[in-house]
């Protein structure tokens, strides 16, 4: 799958998620293996003109793959300004979120809530692209509501103003993330456009992954909340629908290292008093995909990241099967 310059090999992307797909998980899963990792969703006016972790979160850290940084707003202005700093920080592909449905987004008319307003959206669109160099990309979502279900005309319109590939999440925005992901839908918007189109929504597996292939016609797959305490899923998709290497998924202490390891580059990036809390959910998935409750309930309090480490390696030593 190309993407302006770069070829995005395997097409298995990893989903921006807010507070979730920060630098030290974008690292893990590169390094398990992905086509490309998305930043989790930057203010773009706050990246502007905010403080060091506003920024922070806009930083790229890696060289070793395409890497996307995802703006959001809903001013021309700020768009392209964040554009700007974005690329002049070194990354290599913009991202344009036009489907968050968090409330908090869409009430400043940023987010999903621009599909109720394809001109406005576009104008956006059209500042980005125009302001950097470096491909633009957009994610979105099949509609507003059921009664406007206009992803394939905005697909059409991003791509004659220069968008180079658009991600579709199959829900329209006041689903949330309630129901199923309605991945047939998405093959309007892929009929629509030229440029790749990115199946997303309900995507944790192989399986789940080749449906959605199979049904939207799409050129690649974006994985969200499947890859949350399994780093590698993404890599393993990737092997069984494109033969790509297939990851070795940790067992045992091997597990452990890899939570641990996680977790003290969280503390690094953050410093240890917020890296103890932002790390908590992160900790929590990993012993939920594990079976771990009875430890989840336990480390899940502990605010020593020594005590964390030996509860941890504890309660992993007997973890024999992590699913894929």
């Amino acid at each position: 799958m190309q993407i302006g310059p770069f070829t995005i090999a395997p097409p298995v992307l990893l989903a921006p998620l807010a507070g979730i797909t920060d630098l030290p998980f974008r690292r893990l899963v590169a390094r398990f293996g992905a086509g490309l990792v998305v930043s989790e969703m930057v203010a773009s006016q706050e990246v502007v003109q905010a403080g060091p972790l506003a920024r922070a979160r806009a930083e790229l850290g890696f060289e070793e793959q395409a890497t996307s940084v995802q703006l959001a707003g809903r001013e021309a202005y700020w768009m392209a300004e964040a554009a700007r700093f974005v690329e002049a920080n070194g990354a290599q592909i913009i991202d344009i979120n036009m489907g968050c449905p968090a409330k908090k987004v869409t009430n400043g008319y940023s987010g999903s809530a621009l599909m109720k307003d394809p001109d406005h959206a576009l104008s956006l669109i059209a500042a980005v692209v125009g302001a950097v160099k470096v491909p633009v990309t957009l994610k979105t979502r099949l509609g507003w509501d059921d009664g406007m279900l206009n992803a394939p005309d905005i697909a059409r319109r991003a791509q004659d103003a220069g968008i180079a590939m658009i991600t579709i999440h199959g829900r329209t925005r006041c689903q949330f993330y309630k129901g199923a992901a309605d991945w047939r839908a998405i093959a309007r918007v892929k009929a629509a456009v030229t440029i790749p189109v990115v199946a997303n929504g309900d995507i944790v597996d192989a399986a789940s992954a080749r449906a959605a292939l199979a049904q939207s016609g799409a050129d690649g797959v974006m994985v969200g909340r499947g890859a949350q305490g399994r780093p590698w899923v993404l890599a393993s998709i990737a092997a069984d629908l494109f033969g790509a290497a297939a990851p070795v998924i940790p067992q045992g202490a091997a597990l452990a290292d890899i939570v641990l390891g996680h977790y003290h580059d969280i503390l690094q990036f953050y410093g240890v008093d917020l890296g103890v809390r932002v790390a908590r959910k992160h900790l929590g998935w990993y012993l939920e995909v594990a079976g771990l409750a009875a430890a989840r309930a336990e480390i899940m309090v502990l605010n020593d990241p020594a005590q964390v480490a030996v509860r941890v390696r504890a309660a992993f030593a007997d973890a024999r099967q992590v699913a894929a």
